[in-house]
Parts: C-alpha cells; structure tokens; sequence
C-alpha cells in the first residue's frame, strides 16, 4: 500500500533519532516534518540536556515535552542540528524558510557539527527554484530588496500577514533557476536591508534523510 505524505514525514523522523546522543543539547529547526520528528524523540524516550529551537513554535513543543529550552548564545556548538528543506539539490544544497523561521535555521545549522535535513523525497529537485526563495528584509529596505530580486529575474512578492520572530518581513522571489546557488546566496546577503536568505549552500546538510515508498534513503 503506497503512504501518503504523513507516514514519509513520520517514517523520516524516526529514522532522524539515530542521530541524537542523549544528554547532549540539540538543535531543531520548524515545520511539519520536524513536528513528527519531535513527536518520536517524545516518545523514544531519550533524555537531552536541552535544545536549541530556531522557531517560537518547535520551542513550545519542547516545552510541553519537557525538554529545558538553552539560549542560543550560552552554548559553543550543537552536536546535532535537524530539520526539514521545501528544496533539496543533488549537490544538498537547500531552499528553507518557507515557514519563515530561516534565519535562525541558519544560525542553528552554522554552529552545528552535523547538519541532518529530514524531508519526503518530492522535496529533491534538479535545480533549486521551484519553490519560491524566502528573503527576510528590514522593512524600510523591503522595496529596494524587490527591485534588485526582480533585476535577477525573479518575481519578488511581499508574504501578506507575515512577520517573522525576528520583526522582519519576508519576500518570496518566484520563478528563480538557481545554477549556482553558493554564489545566489552570498550575493543576496550582501545587500543592504537582507537578514538573510533561505539558500543554505554555503553551509549544506551533511545527511540527507528522504522518506521513499521504500523506505528511507540515506544520502
């Protein structure tokens, strides 16, 4: 019988437990697949010292959990850091944010020793684009940032209704074919007004765990 998108989501998740050490802090990022993979650290029953959350909404279900939440600032390194992508490249390159949490997935990932990106396998694309690239801007830049987006040949569009933890907003750049997307992202971020983007190149997920019909692929 075929799972549906559900059961890869929760079968990747499980599989993603292999990689946590009991009592060591943790890194976790946001979205619906990491929501599974924290319901099987719930019930795998596995003590951490703590977790490093890079969304409002992963932290209060660790909370509940009862998992002590540690500031990003008081620790050195995380063993491991996991989340999800909306794109995956053959190379691991990535596109997140598209829950709006990217930057601090980015920060997460970089003071990470191990990067594990958990994801169903329509996530891996060729090319990095088809989902829309996630920009944080400051506000008062949000305009100037489009107009640059745009001259990429993107289509910079405002998220409505959207303002991220950090009291940014966020464009999302349709239509993009990313070739390169180590320099996308270090171009972009060069911009004055851009937090950051949702490309992580520069710092790619080490393991790529995808839920297949048959089974999980390790890559």
């Amino acid at each position: 019988m075929e799972m549906d998108a559900l059961s890869l989501k929760k079968l990747v998740a499980k599989a993603a437990l292999e990689y946590v050490e009991a009592g060591t802090v943790l890194g976790v990022g946001t979205g619906s697949t990491v929501d599974c993979f924290l319901d099987a650290l719930a019930e795998s029953g596995l003590q951490l010292k703590g977790a490093v959350s890079s969304s409002v909404r992963s932290e209060k279900k660790l909370r509940d959990m009862g998992v002590p939440i540690v500031e990003m600032n008081d620790v050195t390194e995380l063993s491991v850091y996991v989340d999800g992508a909306d794109e995956i490249d053959p190379e691991f390159a990535l596109i997140k944010g598209g829950g709006g949490a990217l930057t601090r997935e980015k920060i997460a990932a970089d003071i990470s020793k191990k990067f594990v990106c958990i994801a169903d396998e329509s996530k891996l694309v060729p090319v990095l684009g088809a989902f829309p690239l996630p920009v944080e801007v400051i506000p008062m830049a949000r305009e100037a940032i489009a107009r640059k987006l745009n001259a990429l040949g993107g289509r910079a569009v405002l998220r409505a209704g959207f303002t991220t933890d950090n009291g940014n907003e966020i464009l999302d750049v349709h239509g993009l074919q990313i070739q390169d997307p180590a320099a996308l992202e270090q171009a972009i971020n060069q911009w004055p007004g851009v937090v950051t983007n949702g490309l992580f190149a520069l710092r790619r997920a080490d393991v790529v765990l995808l839920g297949t019909q048959n089974g999980v692929k390790t890559l």
